[in-house]
């Protein structure tokens, strides 16, 4: 993601090599205080009950929540039932683990807007991001929208659950072309 606005992303791929079970030495959150002010700029901060920026990547979440959740619950799996996410008073908890690999979508979708002067949720920013289910994906399958795929990584995840052999379906990063297109298609 980083790479695709002309940041250096190497020590972020020095730190995922780093990750442990369970992130106990807290790495995630190192990261996230690194990732967000060079994508953003740098006096960003994340902030779920922000404003601007904030609530951008705040309602792009929701509609990848939305789309996995619809996916995990089409498949027959449980959606409270996670695997890293846990809180017993989240009803999305495995969407929230299988929505990850899909994150930097949003978060290059809302940096797109705020370069196009698009920096607060509207009824033009929430049909950017609306389109978010049709993107469309390579895959060890081919090309398919983000919905499909979304699909497609819950059964293999169902799969592996029952054959014990982890073997999960997982998108390719799009194209450095894909990722600059996001969020501005009939955009102003």
């Amino acid at each position: 993601m980083l790479r695709s606005i002309g940041q250096e992303a190497g020590a972020f791929e020095a730190l995922a090599k780093k990750v442990r079970s369970g992130d106990p030495d807290n790495l995630e959150a190192q990261a996230a205080r690194r990732y967000w002010p060079l994508l953003m700029g740098e006096e960003f901060r994340r902030d779920r009950n922000g404003h601007g920026v904030n609530s951008l990547l705040n309602y792009g979440y929701t509609v990848l929540r939305a789309i996995i959740s619809r996916a995990i619950c089409a498949s027959g799996l449980h959606p409270t039932l996670g695997i890293h996410h846990a809180n017993q008073t989240n009803a999305f908890a495995l969407a929230d683990d299988l929505m990850e690999p899909y994150r930097p979508l949003v978060d290059r979708m809302a940096f797109n807007l705020v370069a196009s002067g698009m920096s607060e949720v509207d009824s033009e920013t929430k049909q950017q991001f609306a389109k978010l289910g049709a993107l469309d994906l390579d895959t060890s399958e081919g090309i398919s929208p983000l919905s499909t795929q979304a699909s497609r990584l819950v059964h293999s995840l169902a799969t592996s659950f029952t054959t014990g052999i982890l073997q999960l379906d997982l998108p390719q990063p799009p194209s450095a072309l894909v990722l600059a297109s996001l969020g501005l298609e009939n955009a102003q």
